[in-house]
């Protein structure tokens, strides 16, 4: 009597299941690697290859007419370095971007608030409102500047028209090419400077939608019970506001602030296109477009661009700190 000896297969382990799993995570990793490979090959030679190349000429002497020419092996030196930091132009230019970026970002975050309450409940024409709201965002730059440039002129401007014939001003106000003025309050003169003023008025009027559309997102989806409570216990509505309704915008009004003073410190063309950095007005990046065009110090203008980086890098920490202190996730 003969026996046929049968085979059972033996079960799977555990190991062969994790490296079964290993194997498929690796594949995908592997396949994501291969689908974003283009988009890293474009930021950089887009963006970390031109940063890498700034770096690197902030520590040579390079002048715009050399740039063609320009060798990577060049001797490095730290001159640019010491005319930017021992230079007064820069640290007025600085002091300048510090007073246009807070000035702007409460500005334009105030003005956000405002207008994103105002339209809040429904009436009719809202709709209306809201895109005429959007309208200084999606114009053009150059079209804005130029209208404000038409309306704030000394010599025919509506403003100081109207300043004159109604509000009673003895003499025109060159908005943007004085630097500094004098407001008469109670027999005292208050210096006023004048274009700095105006240019942080022109940026939080452009601006503010950008606020408004953040802050209306985020009033939609609050709910009205919590003030309806309040009020019905007599809270007034600067108190609903304050206490209720502010607290909920706070992590909101924190992102605005955190990205309105990152592109605010870095503005150019608004600045450029209305006062070219004149009167009172030269902030940071107008500084390095004259180290650049006008001196043809390519090293230099590379120099003072790094050390806005690092400037801008601390004050997000800065930032980033005061918020883990609040005990706000980041």
């Amino acid at each position: 009597m003969s026996t046929t000896a049968t085979e059972t297969k033996q079960p799977p382990t555990k190991t062969d299941a994790t490296k079964k799993r290993v194997t498929l995570i690796q594949r995908d990793a592997r396949l994501g690697l291969w689908l974003m490979s283009p988009t890293l090959l474009v930021v950089l030679a887009i963006v970390i290859f031109p940063l890498l190349w700034s770096i690197l000429l902030s520590f040579q002497r390079m002048r715009l007419i050399q740039i063609g020419r320009a060798d990577f092996f060049e001797p490095l030196t730290v001159a640019n370095y010491e005319r930017v930091l021992g230079s007064s132009t820069f640290w007025s230019s600085l002091s300048i971007t510090f007073i246009y970026t807070l000035g702007s970002v409460v500005l334009v975050i105030f003005l956000g608030v405002l207008a994103a309450m105002a339209v809040r409940q429904p009436f009719r024409g809202r709709t209306f409102v809201r895109a005429a709201f959007l309208l200084p965002y999606v114009a053009p730059v150059v079209a804005v500047t130029f209208i404000w440039r038409t309306m704030l002129n000394p010599q025919f401007g509506i403003v100081n028209v109207f300043g004159q014939n109604v509000l009673g001003w003895d003499e025109p106000i060159p908005f943007l090419s004085q630097a500094r003025g004098t407001w008469d309050v109670l027999g005292l003169e208050i210096p006023v400077p004048t274009a700095l003023l105006t240019v942080i008025v022109f940026e939080g009027w452009r601006y503010f939608p950008f606020a408004f559309l953040f802050l209306m997102a985020r009033l939609a989806a609050m709910s009205d019970e919590p003030e309806e409570a309040a009020l019905v216990d007599g809270a007034t509505p600067w108190q609903s506001f304050r206490f209720i309704v502010l607290p909920q915008l706070v992590p909101i009004i924190s992102l605005l602030a955190v990205l309105r003073t990152i592109w605010t410190f870095n503005e150019f063309d608004d600045i450029f296109l209305l006062t070219g950095g004149a009167a009172g007005t030269n902030v940071a990046s107008v500084q390095i477009y004259n180290y650049l065009t006008v001196q043809r110090n390519v090293g230099q203008a590379a120099a003072q661009s790094v050390i806005m980086a690092l400037v801008l890098i601390a004050m997000l920490a800065v930032y980033l700190l005061i918020l883990r202190r609040r005990g706000e996730r980041v």
